[in-house]
């Protein structure tokens, strides 16, 4: 491959690097130097800063767009491993496996219905993790969306997802 595929591709697997060159944030030389070095390419950091602005062009706009969600939350939730030799839960917010999140626990489940989406779930893991919250489960199916999290970061975690979901960035 050229210096410019190998930069496209080390940009490609980096998607906060991706973000921040749509958004125009990102200094190129600096970016270049780190991307030189953290991907092994092999071509001077200039030579890659002029791959990275000539990339930049090709990328669509970073915008964001809100979304019509209702977020809520639901305490005493647990997350259930193999059920324990008991019968699956019926009610069970979330099931994926011989796992499950249900009632009976000491979490909070966050759910949020309507307008979600894998891109609405990325964005809402990637502020909670920003803000050193550690969900126990997440997931989206359809039109909902649950994050489980310790109770005492329940209510900074709605908060977050409600924020999260106002503004997710469009993959154009």
């Amino acid at each position: 491959m050229s210096l410019a595929a190998d930069a496209r591709e080390a940009v490609r697997e980096r998607p906060f690097l991706r973000d921040a060159l749509r958004a125009g944030v990102v200094n190129h030389s600096a970016a270049a130097a780190w991307l030189a070095a953290d991907a092994d390419l092999d071509g001077d950091a200039d030579a890659v800063a002029t791959a990275i602005r000539r990339f930049r062009t090709e990328l669509p706009a970073y915008e964001t767009a809100a979304r019509d969600v209702t977020v809520s939350m639901q305490s005493g939730v647990t997350v259930v491993h193999d059920y324990d030799g008991e019968e699956r839960p019926t009610d069970a917010l979330l099931r994926l496996g011989d796992v499950a999140l249900a009632d009976g626990g000491s979490q909070t489940a966050i759910l949020a219905t309507g307008d979600v989406d894998a891109a609405a779930l990325a964005t809402a893991l990637r502020r909670l993790a920003a803000a050193d919250v550690r969900p126990a489960a997440a997931a989206v199916v359809g039109d909902s969306l649950v994050v489980a999290v310790e109770r005492r970061d329940g209510p900074t975690a709605v908060r977050i997802v409600e924020s999260a979901l106002a503004a997710v960035p469009s993959e154009g």
